[in-house]
């Protein structure tokens, strides 16, 4: 018995139902919908990742357990952030015959609208036991100050 994942077919009714609920109920800080979709029929996975803010700067955790660190890119543009990358299939695996399979290989493509601007020749990140951490200082002018009253 072979176990197969679902059909492009309905993986396309699926994107059509989350688009509409993607219509009334926007993500604020995601340019993307958090499902996987399928480009033809190969499958492009979605590690999951946390944006977490700080009084200074946001700090985003990828989890990408399997991917080289030369597989991985990250780009801004404006206030996008887009993390590219590929988990390769080991040779080793390439050949069995599989009862069962969830891991997920190949290319990713994650992006991420950022709430305020960004000082993009500080940005730091950093890849260490499958999580990629990337800190992104705030333009100084979006860092939150006490005003005092008189």
């Amino acid at each position: 018995m072979r176990i197969v994942k679902a059909a492009p077919v309905l993986e396309r009714v699926k994107d059509d139902i989350d688009r509409v609920f993607d219509r009334f109920f926007p993500a604020p800080f995601l340019a993307e919908p958090g499902f996987r979709t399928y480009e033809g029929t190969t499958p492009v996975w979605m590690p999951a990742f946390d944006l977490v803010e700080t009084e200074k700067d946001y700090v985003i955790r990828l989890d990408a357990p399997g991917a080289h660190r030369e597989n991985l890119d990250i780009n801004l543009t404006a206030n996008l952030l887009t993390i590219v990358g590929r988990r390769e299939l080991p040779a080793t695996e390439k050949m069995e015959n599989y009862l069962y399979r969830e891991r997920e290989w190949g290319k990713f493509s994650r992006t991420i609208r950022l709430p305020t601007d960004i000082v993009a020749d500080k940005i730091e990140a950093t890849y260490h036991d499958g999580v990629l951490t990337i800190h992104l200082p705030k333009v100084p002018s979006a860092v939150a100050s006490k005003i005092m009253i008189k």
